[in-house]
């Protein structure tokens, strides 16, 4: 199964952190994939400190499209809120929505992930 790299277990990795083994693994199996929302939190930050052949990396990783249906963001949102969470953001709904559309797994260290698997069919990474 393919697994979507959140930004937080790439800010982990480039920090040399504890998850850059399963990340490494991954990508020595060719497993994982990214999309335009986690690019663009990533890029900006290693554009500033100049590294080209990161951003170029990275961007050779197998994209999957985004198809947002905002109708059902809005559901997921509901969701949350239902259950009680209303600190979810929606690039973290959007990441959610376009795993769960194109059949992957999402690997994060972000707590807002682990709340939406209980709430939606969003399957989590587990090293």
């Amino acid at each position: 199964m393919r697994v979507l790299v959140d930004t937080s277990i790439w800010i982990d990795y480039f920090r040399s952190g504890a998850h850059s083994a399963a990340l490494d693994n991954l990508i020595d199996e060719n497993l994982l994939v990214i999309n335009d929302i986690i690019l663009t939190e990533l890029v900006p930050y290693l554009k500033i400190r100049n590294q080209i052949t990161v951003i170029q990396l990275l961007q050779e990783i197998k994209q999957i499209p985004l198809n947002i249906d905002w109708e059902e963001i809005i559901e997921f949102q509901v969701k949350c809120l239902k259950a009680g969470a209303n600190g979810v953001g929606i690039p973290d709904l959007i990441i959610a929505q376009n795993a769960m559309d194109n059949d992957c797994l999402v690997y994060t260290l972000d707590k807002h992930f682990s709340f939406l698997s209980r709430v939606m069919t969003l399957g989590l990474y587990q090293q």
